[in-house]
């Protein structure tokens, strides 16, 4: 896709497949996946969907999400909610039944939906999340620019620049705190600038004249948790006040309660305390690799895939945040990376392994590539998980690599990225370390080569049964009615028989 025609056109195709303008409560996006807010699932037509040459893989969750890939999925985005309004505009609901129906049908489905699988503490890992994702591409861009800024000086090249890149590169994070309060008090249902407005104490230069606990305090302690705490507390405090002041005093009050109370709050409080939790990550992170090196890095990389299909990787977010806030990049992160290469290391074994099968082979040629940049989501759902046992093989993999990265840094190299969201090789851009840029890079390359090798031989030696294999090592072929008309177990579209999923 190379134009806005282009995206508004893959706009226009996945519109109708979820259901219409009328089947849509919400629109939003993250780095890689379009998210949807849907009155009534059933009216996906999934198959369609995933047959989408734009589509990499679909997940559901608290949202329906289409995998698009990072890039794509900014631009479709904003066409695709274009779309939705223009649609409602011109009255066009999009689906056979009433909006009422649609409001009862969509209600049933996401009590049921909450009842199973939403317990509080990853709901409050999902709103953590939120606060962090949309920090992500910021991250990003000013990791890339700090890195390229540190060639050039290692090189002596364009010394008059590379100040002017050292601030760019250095102004987000300088603030990050602020954007973290907005962003926090915007998803905890207050006032966006007020969050912000309390969160920017933290980072005010003025604070080292005012002692806490018996110091003095410095700009920028308790860093993103400090502001998260803080505009948290604002919410609440705000929401008090809503309730209690009269509407007539309601915009001179309540602004100022709230941030006068929480900031006191954030000053002789919480800033201590956060920084303590802070430093005592940052000191964490580091132990954990320098004296757990290989078996650290085993159980990161091995866990982190199982983490991600329970949603428990969220919790990771702020942590790695704080670690590239105190030390300019996330130890953990190159690790857990690693997880995706044994990811894309089972995928190609199970392309050798599947040599008749032409539907998964397919799936794997269209999802390796993605897979090579970080994007993991199509391999995931669309390959390994649905086959089960390469899934545990891939995770095995990504331990061995995890492994490998974790033994470099207890012995004395370590590796880290500025920002937190890409992996695969998306990440060489972002890599960091206490050693010379080359000798990290080459470690990372190095644990990715172990992680692909490991996750091909795990999964290629045991990654199928005999059964498997003799069920799943065929063309597949159309499934056609069984007597009294149920459908016979053949293999799926995509090739996996229905009693394997």
């Amino acid at each position: 896709m190379a134009n806005d025609h282009t995206y508004r056109d893959t706009a226009a195709d996945l519109l109708p497949l979820v259901g219409g303008a009328g089947n849509e409560t919400s629109v939003a996006h993250c780095m890689t996946r379009l998210r949807l807010g849907l009155r009534d699932r059933s009216l996906v037509q999934e198959e369609r969907l995933r047959a989408h040459p734009a589509v990499l893989g679909v997940v559901e969750d608290d949202t329906y999400q289409i995998v698009l890939g990072p890039g794509t999925v900014a631009r479709v985005t904003p066409e695709f909610e274009a779309l939705v309004e223009r649609e409602r505009e011109r009255g066009a609901a999009g689906t056979p039944v009433t909006a009422e129906e649609l409001a009862v049908q969509g209600a049933a489905l996401r009590a049921e939906r909450k009842a199973r699988n939403a317990t509080p503490f990853k709901l409050l890992l999902r709103r953590i999340a939120a606060v962090f994702v949309p920090l992500i591409p910021a991250l990003i861009g000013c990791g890339i620019i700090a890195g390229l800024n540190g060639v050039l000086v290692n090189l002596g090249w364009l010394p008059g620049v590379t100040p002017a890149l050292a601030a760019i590169a250095s102004g987000f994070m300088a603030l990050i705190a602020v954007f973290v309060g907005h962003n926090t008090a915007k998803e905890f249902g207050g006032t966006p600038v007020l969050g912000g407005a309390v969160a920017a104490v933290i980072v005010f230069a003025g604070v080292s004249h005012v002692e806490a606990f018996g110091q003095r305090l410095s700009p920028g302690q308790g860093g993103v948790l400090g502001a998260l705490g803080a505009a948290w507390l604002a919410v609440r405090i705000e929401k008090w006040c809503r309730r209690r002041v009269p509407v007539s005093l309601d915009v001179l009050v309540t602004p100022t309660i709230t941030v006068l109370g929480a900031g006191l709050v954030t000053v002789f409080g919480l800033m201590y305390m956060a920084g303590e939790v802070s430093t005592w990550i940052g000191d964490a992170a580091n132990w954990l690799l320098d004296n757990g090196g290989a078996v650290a890095g085993l159980v990161l990389g091995g866990l982190f895939l199982p983490l991600v299909m329970l949603g428990l990787h969220q919790a990771l977010i702020p942590i790695h945040t704080t670690l590239i806030e105190q030390q300019g990049y996330t130890v953990l992160l190159p690790v857990l990376a690693m997880a995706g290469a044994g990811q894309v290391g089972a995928a190609i074994a199970v392309y050798f392994r599947l040599r008749r099968n032409t539907s998964v082979r397919t799936t794997i040629r269209s999802a390796l590539w993605p897979g090579f940049l970080g994007v993991g989501e199509p391999l995931i759902y669309g390959v390994t998980l649905p086959l089960g046992r390469p899934f545990l093989t891939a995770a095995a993999g990504g331990a061995l690599g995890g492994a490998f990265v974790g033994l470099v840094n207890q012995l004395g190299t370590e590796v880290g990225s500025t920002a937190i969201g890409p992996s695969g090789w998306a990440l060489f851009p972002l890599l960091d370390g206490d050693r010379g840029l080359g000798e990290v890079v080459a470690v990372y390359a190095a644990g990715l080569l172990v992680g692909y090798a490991g996750g091909f031989l795990a999964t290629y030696c045991f990654g199928f049964t005999r059964t498997m294999l003799a069920e799943l090592n065929v063309a597949p072929a159309p499934a056609a009615p069984a007597a009294g008309g149920a459908p016979a177990d053949h293999a799926a579209p995509d090739g996996v028989p229905s009693r394997l999923r």
